[in-house]
Parts: C-alpha cells; structure tokens; sequence
C-alpha cells in the first residue's frame, strides 16, 4: 500500500513540474516583441538653467527689529500717543474691556447714552469722552446698537499703540 501511494505522489509531482516549463509561451514572447516595435519614445530636451541673479541686500536704513525703539535720535522720549497717567480712573476702568457689555441704550435730548453692564452685575451709564476698560480705552461714539471706542496699549516694543474697539449690544440670545 505504501509504494502504491509513493507512486500516486510521484505521478503527481511529475505532472506540476512539467507544468511549470519553458514551453508553451511563444504567444507572449511574440506579443511583447509586437507590442514594443513600433513605438519610439522622445525624450524633451532638459531646460535651459539660467544663471542666478545676485542681490546685495543693504539694510543700513532699516531699523533693527530686536532693539529697543527707546531713546533713538531724533526721536522724542514720550509717545505721542501715551495716556495721562494721572488721570483720575473711572469706575469701568477697573474691568477688562471683554467683560463688560453693552446692555441698553437711553437718548436725552441729541445725547445716546450706553448702559454698560460689569462683570459685579452693576449697570453704569456712559457717553462720548467716558473710559471703558484697562486699556485707556475712550469711548469716541455711543449709538443705539454698539459704543466704539479708541484703546491705547503697548506694543512689543514698549510703545504706545492706537487700536480701535467696538462693544455690542447684548441681546437676549446671546445672554444665553
């Protein structure tokens, strides 16, 4: 029984290997010759490499970025923009300008008055010329919907910069 099963197993084998040769591919020999002949390939030409144009890069008239912009000549020593130190604060100068908001609005005569709430949850009144914020900021218009007002900060260069600030009126959907 074992040399019929070795026999079996020999046949076997002796089929896939010859089933494995070198014959039977003359189809595909003959297709990849057939494919490839009539093509003939080009090749673009590789660009022209022009020279690089050299740029001498003077900056004697610029000023350095990472000095103090103090005490330069021909500069004067206070800013022109820098606020009165020594004036007495208002009440919602205490406050940062993001946590105050507008609440309402009052009209006397031709004058718009804000009402402006404090994070303490007290409402103050306030007009053109009040300061609003920690930021020296003066309030330049009142209007019925918004207070629009001029803050006066630092830069990264300890210099007095103007920005310009807008607070909203609140309402009801974004009390929520």
């Amino acid at each position: 029984m074992n040399n019929r099963l070795s026999l079996r197993l020999t046949v076997v084998m002796l089929l896939f290997v010859s089933a494995c040769s070198q014959e039977g591919y003359e189809d595909l020999e003959s297709f990849v010759k057939e494919s490839g002949a009539g093509l003939k390939g080009k090749v673009d030409p590789l660009p022209e490499i022009r020279p690089l144009e050299h740029f001498v890069y003077q900056a004697s008239e610029i000023p350095d970025p990472f000095s103090s912009r103090k005490n330069k000549p021909g500069k004067p020593d206070r800013n022109e923009l820098e606020p009165d130190l020594k004036r007495p604060r208002e009440v919602l100068e205490g406050f940062p300008l993001e946590n105050l908001s507008m609440v309402g609005s009052l009209r006397r005569g031709k004058n718009i008055f804000a009402l402006i709430k404090a994070p303490d949850n007290s409402v103050h009144r306030v007009r053109t010329g009040n300061y609003l914020g920690q930021n020296f900021g003066l309030i330049n218009s009142v209007s019925e919907v918004e207070v629009k007002l001029r803050e006066i900060t630092r830069d990264t260069g300890d210099e007095w910069v103007e920005r310009t600030s807008v607070l909203m009126l609140q309402t009801q959907e974004q009390k929520q």
